[in-house]
């Protein structure tokens, strides 16, 4: 496993010197808007706690990572015998990493062949749990890093639920997440918490144009309000091809029944990308302005009770989104609920 593909984001820099001031708990809880840096910012804390250098030992970790002794090249190259890390199985290859060999997966034949998992598994809390009770191999700390801390299901959080309340030794542990809500009451209630703020849009607009050379600052602000604020979220549409003219263009592909070139897209965004159609067109139909669409590109009239019934319609197909359907039977499927659900509402009749 590689980890030092994962660095801070531009403007954490602050943030990171102020979670290392406040989180100060031997469990930590690292919450805020989905896709603003929570892993980035929760690896780096971890690499502080465990880093040998004379300024982090003196400041008792309170200082940034120097990023050059021994223990920081263990933290990069994912071999530091101090750090476990427990990420779901489908998040590491978008992360490029193989945390596979040490979660529980006996036989990895078997685990090659089947999907893998969106939750962390009560298999891998098991091991982070054993790695607790071993010796401390570097002399600073033990840390163990749950991200995204959200998908630990019922039985692998009760697993946890013991050992974070009262870890062992030097023990620390560091959970990530967007909605702190979502995280089980049991497990919040044994966490210190910090909110991970929201970065300034001109940061973000900044990186998100650094980052892709060509992108406009005015498409970047779009993208970014595609991806719901979410600064990640926005590279990554960005990556998968993205373009501000097919994100104003898909309100009137829907109404229209024309697949465009987001009827490519990954099932699960394309559906994201459809609750956010059925959101704004909610809105602008009570007399308020869409969130993620420009306005002049959201129809307006829309029978707000089909958009309701299409909303729940998507709330379906969200949940099932991972499911390995035929693709373009699929998309037609969800094409056809959508055009149905933007089709102006008829005007009544005259008594």
């Amino acid at each position: 496993m590689v980890v030092s593909l994962l660095r801070l984001l531009p403007w954490q820099d602050g943030v990171l010197r102020e979670a290392l001031g406040r989180l100060t708990s031997s469990a930590g809880l690292i919450h805020g808007h989905p896709g603003c840096g929570q892993l980035e910012l929760a690896l780096a804390l971890a690499k502080a706690w465990l880093c040998e250098s004379p300024e982090s030992v003196a400041a008792a970790t309170a200082v940034p990572a120097c990023g050059r002794c021994p223990a920081c090249h263990l933290v990069d190259t994912g071999y530091h015998p101090d750090l476990k890390v427990l990420v779901p199985e489908a998040l590491r290859g978008s992360l490029g990493w193989d945390f596979g060999a040490d979660e529980g997966d006996a036989d990895k034949g078997e685990a090659k062949k089947r999907k893998p998992s969106q939750e962390i598994k009560v298999d891998a809390v098991r091991e982070a749990v054993a790695f607790c009770q071993s010796t401390v191999s570097r002399d600073r700390a033990k840390v163990v890093l749950i991200h995204p801390a959200e998908r630990m299901n019922t039985v692998s959080a009760n697993t946890l639920l013991k050992t974070l309340e009262e870890p062992p030794g030097s023990v620390r542990f560091l959970l990530s997440c967007g909605a702190i809500d979502d995280i089980l009451p049991t497990v919040r209630s044994r966490c210190q918490a910090w909110h991970l703020p929201l970065p300034e849009p001109a940061a973000v607009l900044d990186w998100l144009c650094t980052s892709h050379q060509g992108l406009s600052p005015a498409d970047a602000g779009m993208v970014l309000a595609a991806a719901g604020g979410s600064p990640q979220g926005a590279a990554e549409l960005l990556a998968l091809g993205w373009t501000a003219a097919a994100w104003q263009r898909l309100p009137t592909d829907v109404a229209q029944g024309v697949a465009g070139a987001w009827a490519g897209w990954p099932l699960p965004l394309l559906i994201d990308a459809l609750q956010k159609l059925c959101h704004d067109l909610a809105r602008v139909g009570v007399g308020g302005s869409a969130r993620f669409f420009p306005a002049q590109a959201v129809p307006a009239g829309a029978h707000l009770p089909r958009v309701t019934a299409w909303a729940a319609e998507l709330r379906q197909a969200r949940r099932h989104a991972d499911h390995p359907w035929n693709a373009g039977l699929k998309v037609e499927s969800l094409l056809f609920q959508a055009r149905r659900a933007v089709q102006p509402d008829a005007p009544r009749a005259r008594g």
